[in-house]
């Protein structure tokens, strides 16, 4: 059976200023690399991606500073203002015929598992999937009332909700006719799935690991850290014990 071609789509033209860095969040240092570099390498190294285009903002000046960006697989395109702006750009530059699989530049701590999963769904779901995260906490919604936007107005039954993920795949050509047409009728697109369902599409839900956080916040670098640390240490093989057991 031949597998339908992959390619990665990495939305990285934002400038994150919730993390007062004064330059884009995706490349603070993260380990011995920043943080689009260790998002990257753990795209072009999965086997099951043929490529990966990454969308940049027109005046980024520190992309051509990492090793990823001479890759012989990865694309760069120009991205937009809005991430369904990035996104829909980099699916101009893949085959329609393809299956895009869009992750965000901030989650770095990916692992081969979920992606290998996200591809394998693709018979359970072809109209495409995402990961995702059944919610674990109690929620609650804020009150609307004036002057009361830190207050509890009511909570919200957890039952059936889930925290949606990245990677997220669709097949190409419908998904960037999905965004275009979203995009055009002035709907809100918060991630591809949201799209898909303004579509009419029910992509599926595939569980992904808790490790797999988005670095969003100052507070979230060192828990990324401490993450990919324990990744790599269970990558390595064990040592034998050779102690006497006497």
């Amino acid at each position: 059976m031949t597998l339908p071609t992959t390619l990665a789509i990495v939305p990285a033209a934002g400038i994150g200023a919730r993390m007062g860095a004064g330059y884009p969040k995706q490349y603070l240092s993260l380990g011995e690399q920043t943080i689009l570099g260790q998002t990257l390498d753990r795209l072009l190294s999965h086997p099951g991606i043929s490529g990966v285009v990454v969308a940049l903002h027109p005046n980024d000046t520190w992309f051509d500073t990492l090793p990823q960006a001479a890759h012989p697989k990865l694309t760069r395109v120009t991205g937009g203002n809005e991430r369904a702006d990035s996104v829909l750009a980099a699916l101009q530059a893949v085959p329609a015929d393809s299956w895009a699989l869009v992750h965000d530049a901030a989650r770095p701590c990916i692992h081969a598992s979920d992606i290998d999963n996200l591809l394998a769904s693709r018979e359970a779901y072809p109209q495409g999937a995402i990961l995702a995260m059944p919610v674990r906490d109690t929620m609650k919604r804020a009150s609307t009332a004036s002057g009361s936007e830190h207050c509890i107005g009511e909570t919200v039954c957890r039952e059936h909700l889930w925290h949606a993920l990245t990677p997220q795949l669709f097949p190409a050509g419908v998904l960037a006719e999905n965004i275009a047409a979203a995009l055009a009728a002035g709907a809100t697109v918060t991630d591809e799935a949201s799209a898909m369902e303004w579509a009419g599409v029910q992509p599926g839900l595939v569980p992904g690991r808790a490790d797999n956080i988005k670095v969003t916040h100052p507070d979230d670098l060192p828990l990324a850290a401490l993450f990919i640390q324990a990744q790599q240490l269970q990558a390595q093989p064990a040592i034998p014990n050779h102690k006497d057991p006497r």
